[in-house]
């Protein structure tokens, strides 16, 4: 990476770091309405990573994961997907649905429902934050679950694509209700042209 690809990145990454802060925040207050319960999300890392170590980061790409999926266009051209491993998955749907840990034994219409609505607001929140920062718009897809190895997630996120940056922007986020927490990924994967207008956005003065 030369000198000026790095401050290309780190200008982004601020930007993204602030778009992450309001984001989850909003988020938060929306899933705490949403469950009639306080929901806290912390967002303590943001990277670019190249798309080709996702698998190895989520612990090889025969790992069972849930992920929710969301397509973006408008300004800004996209996808969003909140990945969780099978078992913090799991242990979310407990978290959500006010159930002891161990409860969940499989994603069924009701689990996969409130997931759904998990990565819908999330994923719009953050849409929303990206506007307020950038003054840069677009509008979500609804959202797809998908219960399956981490390989075959990334695979769906390649193919409907024409055209991907090998670069992606993850978020790690930690959900808590109280002492119980999980781990999510957030994955934001621009096409080319999102991201060049992301990099050269000016940020909105409010």
């Amino acid at each position: 990476m030369t000198p000026e690809t790095r401050k290309v990145d780190e200008k982004l990454l601020a930007k993204m770091r602030l778009v992450a802060a309001r984001g989850f925040s909003n988020s938060a207050q929306g899933l705490s309405q949403m469950i009639g319960r306080e929901l806290s999300v912390f967002s303590p890392d943001v990277d670019m990573v190249p798309l080709a170590v996702i698998p190895d980061m989520l612990g090889g790409p025969d790992n069972d994961a849930v992920g929710v999926y969301l397509r973006f266009d408008g300004e800004l051209v996209g996808q969003i997907m909140m990945v969780i491993s099978y078992q913090q998955a799991l242990e979310f749907c407990d978290m959500v649905l006010d159930e002891p840990s161990g409860t969940t034994k499989e994603f069924g219409r009701m689990e996969r429902s409130a997931l759904s609505e998990i990565g819908n607001l999330t994923g719009s929140f953050f849409l929303n934050a990206i506007y307020e920062i950038t003054g840069l718009s677009s509008y979500p897809s609804p959202p797809a679950v998908m219960v399956d190895m981490v390989g075959s997630i990334l695979d769906v996120v390649i193919a409907t694509m024409g055209a991907i940056s090998d670069q992606i922007l993850m978020f790690k986020a930690a959900f808590q209700i109280a002492e119980r927490q999980i781990q999510a990924d957030f994955w934001i994967i621009p096409d080319p042209s999102t991201l060049e207008k992301l990099t050269v956005a000016e940020m909105v003065k409010k």
